[in-house]
C-alpha cells in the first residue's frame, strides 16, 4: 500500500468519525449513517490494499 493510499484511507476514516460524532450530537441520523459508511469504505479499501501487499511479497 502506498503512503498516499494510507493517508487517504486514514483521512476518510477520520472524516467518517467526525461525521458520526456530529450526527450523534445533532440527532441527525443521516449524517451519522454517512459517517459510518465512510469508515466502512475506508476499512474495505485498507483490507484490499493489504491483500495486494501480501501477494506482492
Amino acid at each position: 500500500m502506498s503512503l498516499s493510499d494510507k493517508a487517504k484511507n486514514a483521512a476518510q476514516d477520520a472524516t467518517g468519525k467526525v461525521k458520526e460524532a456530529a450526527g450523534d450530537l445533532t440527532n441527525n441520523d443521516k449524517l451519522k449513517a454517512e459517517g459510518k459508511a465512510d469508515q466502512a469504505e475506508a476499512s474495505v479499501k485498507k483490507t484490499g490494499e493489504d491483500v495486494k501487499d501480501v501477494f506482492k511479497s
